[in-house]
C-alpha cells in the first residue's frame, strides 16, 4: 500500500522559511513525477510545484517562482519543498502527490500539512 506522509508545516512570520517533506513508502512502481498542491480555506486546491523524478525537471506556479524550490532525495524516496520569503497568502494545507506515468493525474496523495504565515 503506497503512503505519502508530509511533514514540516507550521506557523511562521511573513518573510520566514519552511521546508516541507513528503516521504513515500510502499512504492512498487517507478515514479514519473511528484509535486505539491495547496488548498487555502474556502478556496480550490491549486498547483504549487512539480518535479519529474528521473530527469529532475521542475515546474512552478507563477505565485511561488523565485521563492519556492522543489527537490528530491532518490535514496530516501522523499520530495521536498523549500519555501522562502513566505507571505500570508501562502497559508494553506499543502499536499504532495505521485504520478506513476506521464499521463497520470495524481495517482496518490498525502494527507496534507498545514502552513500558516502570520502578518
Amino acid at each position: 500500500q503506497v503512503q505519502l506522509v508530509e511533514s514540516g508545516g507550521g506557523l511562521v512570520q511573513t518573510g520566514g522559511s519552511l521546508r516541507l517533506s513528503c516521504a513515500v513508502s510502499g512504492r512498487t512502481f517507478s515514479t514519473y513525477r511528484m509535486g505539491w498542491f495547496r488548498q487555502a480555506q474556502g478556496k480550490e486546491r491549486e498547483f504549487v510545484a512539480a518535479l519529474t523524478w528521473s530527469v529532475g525537471r521542475t515546474y512552478y506556479a507563477d505565485s511561488v517562482k523565485g521563492r519556492f524550490t522543489i527537490s528530491r532525495d532518490n535514496a530516501k524516496d522523499t520530495l521536498y519543498l523549500q519555501m522562502n520569503s513566505l507571505k500570508p497568502e501562502d497559508t494553506a494545507v499543502y499536499y504532495c502527490y505521485v504520478d506513476k506515468v506521464p499521463s497520470s493525474r495524481y495517482d496518490y496523495w498525502g494527507q496534507g500539512t498545514q502552513v500558516s504565515v502570520s502578518s
